[in-house]
């Protein structure tokens, strides 16, 4: 582990795993001793370890976006109705100064990104479901303002989403199953769009916080990105986009006998929000094939390797293009999952970036690190 991790792990500890459970119809296979069950369990943590490894050690940068879909948790199973919650965590290191996908020197610029997302959801069936997510964001930074480097944070909830879901298709046989879920909704301008004034001339912010009350010399509101030459721009530290947004997407699983796929798109449509700035429509993607270690009854195993990725363009002010927000990356990395019973999942991802592209000055993260646990009553 990385020594920036642990000290930001000193301040958040909230990793959890959007997870996965089997039903009786998939417990296959003949019982076995524990010293065959720890065995097992053992190859399963050492394989993680060996192929996260590299993950969490990479130098290799991605794109300076924070984007983080909403959490939807993949059922390894048919759906089952009830309430169910769950906690997702999705934390990036920032420590690269790339232009136009070439790296630069970077004077000491880097940002840590977390977010936490609550999620309280109830089936009414097999085939219909709500849920409400919240994020808990949290930044903390150190960039250059007026040539100085600066440490802050930002922090705060974010923007809360309702999605519906919606399983038009599902196929159960003896040896597996086969599921499609359609989902959509919307988000809210929950979250603290303010770091957003940076985009805005210097002079239309200074106006803004005298009308607001607020002194000028507050850093966002007196430093420039050309005289700063940050790579850490307003855009990166909002916690909300001051807008409503439309949220459409899907999720595909498949099993047969030990195998399985998982696979989830996630596209949000933007409006203006705040300062009549308006993020770029963005496209999330994520899936790959898995094998369950252990599969019974009572608790499973499975490992899975996921390719995972993120696209959006560039954002606008005022109806202008903003040159450093366009991004595009492809990850690759190991998924863990353990199921408890029909009630407790969990899983845990390790990404390594092998596709990107990002235009004009942005910082980059070096590792992403994401999972969640889900409680179904």
């Amino acid at each position: 582990m990385s020594r920036s991790l642990r000290e930001f792990l000193k301040y958040r500890f909230a990793f959890a795993f959007p997870g996965a459970t089997a039903p009786a119809e998939l417990a296959k296979g003949n019982k076995v001793g524990w010293g065959s069950r720890l065995r097992r369990v053992s190859l399963c943590f050492v394989s993680l370890a060996a192929l996260c490894g590299p993950a969490l050690l990479s130098p290799a940068p991605v794109a300076a976006c924070d984007i983080c879909a909403i959490y939807t948790a993949v059922d390894l199973g048919p759906s089952r109705s009830g309430f169910r919650i769950g906690v997702a965590e999705q934390y990036t290191m920032f420590d690269t100064r790339m232009e136009d996908s070439v790296e630069v020197s970077n004077p000491g610029e880097r940002m840590q990104g977390s977010i936490t997302q609550f999620m309280v959801g109830y089936g009414f069936g097999p085939s219909l479901g709500l849920q409400l997510n919240l994020p808990v964001i949290y930044r903390p930074y150190t960039r250059l303002e007026d040539g100085a480097l600066v440490s802050g944070s930002e922090s705060g909830i974010g923007d809360m989403a309702i999605l519906g879901r919606y399983v038009p298709y599902r196929y159960v046989s003896e040896r597996g199953l086969f599921r499609l879920t359609l989902f959509g909704g919307l988000k809210f301008p929950t979250g603290n769009s303010e770091p957003l004034s940076e985009e805005k001339p210097e002079d239309f912010r200074d106006l803004f916080r005298r009308k607001a009350g607020v002194a000028s010399v507050d850093p966002l509101a007196s430093v420039s990105h050309a005289e700063s030459a940050s790579a850490i721009h307003g855009h990166d530290l909002a916690l909300g986009t001051g807008s409503y947004d439309g949220v459409v997407g899907g999720q595909v699983f498949g099993s047969w006998d030990r195998f399985f796929l998982t696979g989830e798109v996630q596209y949000t449509l933007r409006t203006e929000g705040s300062y009549n700035y308006q993020y770029a429509n963005d496209l999330t993607f994520r899936g790959g094939p898995g094998y369950f270690l252990y599969l019974q009854h009572s608790w499973l195993v499975g490992l899975q390797g996921v390719v995972s990725g993120e696209t959006k363009g560039q954002d606008t002010l005022d109806g202008e293009a903003l040159d450093d927000t366009a991004a595009t990356y492809v990850f690759a990395g190991p998924a863990l999952r353990v199921g408890i019973g029909t009630n407790f999942s969990m899983e845990i991802i390790g990404d390594i970036p092998f596709i990107r592209h990002e235009t004009s000055l942005q910082i980059v993260p070096n590792y992403r690190i994401r999972g969640g646990i889900v409680w179904r009553f």
